[in-house]
């Protein structure tokens, strides 16, 4: 077979991202602290860009004049003056004088002030070392006591068994569980435990329980008080059931998750993206940009490019290329806001109802309703919603909330299933506590209000609200 050479001509379609469209997309997707942050690291890497706010103030404000500048006589210091608490500047005082603090000598330079210094949170791993190295402990001890630390888990427990621990320190069981026992003992008393049951024997041993009912139905019916039996346990223990209740109200005082308390997450607020305010009859769409910077082209480096001055080509095509960007990055942060008003602006006109009556009326929506509305793509919508917060009459929301599944309501109408499980939640929430309803009598009250879902819908629901069946939502006494 002879090797040949041969021209042909194919004509294809490819799509194409260009850097600025790449860039467009990525701003639409970003929530608010992400936008900010993407803002001050482009202003620090493109000089084209500035701020519209800090240079005005620097116009307005950027230097007193010489008149209003009169020099006042120097005054000599004397010992004998009368020092004033209000006349002393303690802030110059801490940091010029009170620096015996400091480890290492002042070597000329500017040392921060107290104020500047912030605390660090105690978090259950810094509380516990801090308790072990004021113990008298043996060195063998110290190195158990701070792999068992190292192997706790949020919550307090321990989540490793004294077999490995032995292992891997080269100890005995014997010291590894008198180490332990002593480290249970800790504030807060029942870290460290293995289970449920053990950190509550441990904190009723602490409050001198020993011997008493509440220690036997902890020791022996765990399973009976998870889920309320206390018939069950009574008859077991041959005592009343209203000892046994009064037993369980003392034992409903312990913690069952002690490590909790020195948990060092911090809430985080959430500021919103986007404001809907009632105004008369209408409602009014208003964006927070409350702390985003204005930005514009740096005057200065525009007038470089029309100038004929000295400078040099490669100096103008850099100029030039940043130029591009900072345009570019301008237009894409007012797209952004653009879009995420117009969206805004269509899930108000859905979701009118919600806003006027509750969560009981939000409609059924998906993205595509919101999409054909506006005349976007529905990867648009989805970026647009993703990670940012609205401000309404009902309460602040993310954007994706109002998009729902719909589920058979009355008169042949759909009902969101944001609706569905706020009419469980009130439904469970007027239940008779002696008698609560079960997922089955739940699906028949919905029925009755001509919302048709199965006892499994129910339950999924009723799982993700994080409500607990029936048989522990009973409180028999």
């Amino acid at each position: 077979m002879a090797l040949q050479l041969k021209q042909s001509l194919s004509l294809s379609q490819q799509l194409i991202m260009t850097p600025q469209l790449q860039q467009a997309i990525k701003l639409l997707q970003l929530s608010r602290l992400e936008l900010l942050e993407t803002i001050n690291q482009e202003m620090e890497t493109n000089p084209m860009l500035d701020e519209e706010q800090a240079l005005e103030d620097a116009e307005d404000g950027g230097g007193a004049s010489e008149e209003s500048v009169e020099e006042e006589p120097i005054q000599e210091v004397r010992v004998e003056e009368d020092v004033r608490r209000e006349e002393l500047d303690w802030e110059a005082y801490l940091g010029e004088y009170n620096t015996g603090w400091a480890e290492t000598p002042y070597d000329g330079r500017e040392l921060p002030s107290f104020e500047n210094f912030t605390a660090k949170k105690t978090n259950l791993t810094s509380h516990l070392d801090w308790q072990l190295h004021m113990t008298d402990f043996t060195d063998a001890q110290r190195e158990i006591g701070e792999y068992i630390i190292g192997n706790l888990d949020p919550d307090g427990y321990l989540q490793t068994d004294v077999e490995e621990i032995a292992t891997s320190t080269g100890n005995s069981l014997e010291e590894v569980e008198s180490v332990l026992g002593l480290l249970q003992n800790f504030d807060p008393v029942g870290v460290a435990a293995r289970d449920t049951r053990e950190c509550l024997l441990i904190q009723a041993h602490y409050q001198g329980w020993q011997g008493t009912l509440a220690e036997a139905i902890i020791r022996d019916h765990m399973i009976g008080l998870e889920n309320k039996n206390y018939d069950p346990i009574a008859r077991a223990l041959g005592v009343p059931v209203e000892d046994v209740i009064a037993a369980v109200s003392m034992i409903t005082e312990l913690d069952p998750k002690p490590g909790l308390r020195y948990s060092d997450d911090e809430t985080i607020y959430i500021s919103p993206d986007i404001y809907v305010f009632l105004v008369g009859d209408d409602y009014e769409i208003v964006l927070n940009e409350d702390g985003l910077p204005k930005l514009r082209i740096n005057s200065f480096y525009r007038d470089v490019l029309t100038s004929k001055g000295s400078y040099t080509d490669s100096t103008k095509e850099y100029i030039q290329e940043k130029l591009k960007s900072a345009a570019w990055l301008i237009k894409s942060i007012h797209q952004r806001q653009r879009t995420i008003y117009r969206v805004t602006q269509s899930i108000v006109r859905f979701q009118r109802k919600f806003l006027e009556k509750g969560i009981t009326h939000l409609k059924p929506l998906v993205l595509r309703d919101v999409a054909e509305d506006i005349q976007m793509h529905e990867s648009t919508i989805s970026r647009v919603t993703t990670n940012k917060y609205v401000h309404t009459p009902q309460g602040v929301f993310e954007l994706k909330f109002f998009f729902n599944s719909a589920i058979s309501g009355p008169d042949g109408e759909s009902v969101a299933s944001e609706s569905v499980k706020q009419r469980i939640r009130d439904i469970i929430k007027e239940e008779d506590r002696k008698h609560p309803y079960s997922d089955q009598e739940v699906a028949e009250i919905l029925k009755r209000m001509d919302i048709n879902v199965a006892r499994r819908t129910v339950a999924k629901y009723r799982e993700t609200m994080g409500i607990l069946p029936s048989r522990k939502r009973k409180q028999v006494y």
